[in-house]
């Protein structure tokens, strides 16, 4: 139950001016930290939805998203941004997509579960630099022989495509264009570019997709 002496103006002001500053989405319970009277859930969401609401049709929205609420650009307004802030993102291997894809729509997964989906054994490289940029991670081991490890997407993932679950990952055809399309702010860690040169030659291609970029707020 909300304290009686709530003053859900001065609440929207809080909550307004936590999420501006902050680096990283904030979850309900962070932002109940913010008051010493008590805050109810709901309220708190309904203090949300009207915020979001006063933010429509601005250059900026909030926005909901696996790991909390952000303030983030409108994507129609990133190019602008990136113009005062221009930074070319790395670019991933279609074979990393493709790993990605395979663990996102098949989560949780082994690698075996992996290479039998390409047909290919998957390298080391691009498990890792699917772990490094954050948007996998070991979630448990199968229950076989050697153990394997389990992988699967993590909330780091959802929030750079700008999702809250994964019931809303787009048809798999389409998760290439998605990812391509969500701008970033910050510099992701190092990855490797491309896939080994002999998985290259077997599956005779060397596309490449663009790393997303997360929107700036």
């Amino acid at each position: 139950m909300d304290s009686p002496t709530l003053d859900l103006g001065h609440v929207k002001t809080v909550v307004e001016t936590a999420l501006l500053v902050s680096q990283e989405p904030l979850p309900l319970p962070e932002l109940k930290k913010l008051f010493d009277e008590e805050l109810s859930s709901d309220t708190l969401r309904r203090v949300l939805e009207d915020l979001r609401r006063d933010w429509q049709g601005r250059g900026v929205e909030l926005a909901h998203v696996a790991s909390g609420w952000r303030f983030r650009a409108r994507p129609e307004y990133q190019r602008f941004i990136d113009r005062i802030n221009p930074q070319k993102p790395p670019r991933y291997s279609r074979a990393v997509l493709e790993t990605l894809s395979i663990i996102a729509y098949r989560q949780p997964c082994t690698r075996g579960d992996i290479e039998e989906i390409r047909g290919v054994v998957v390298s080391p490289s691009i498990i890792k630099a699917l772990e490094a940029r954050g948007w996998i991670d070991v979630v448990g081991h199968k229950e076989v022989p050697c153990r394997p490890e389990l992988f699967a997407t993590t909330k780091a993932f959802l929030d750079d495509l700008n999702l809250s679950t994964l019931e809303e990952l787009p048809p798999l055809d389409d998760l290439g264009s998605l990812v391509a399309s969500v701008p970033s702010a910050g510099t992701p860690p190092a990855v490797a570019e491309e896939e080994p040169e002999e998985e290259l030659e077997e599956r005779g291609e060397r596309q490449v997709i663009e790393e997303p970029r997360r929107v700036a707020a």
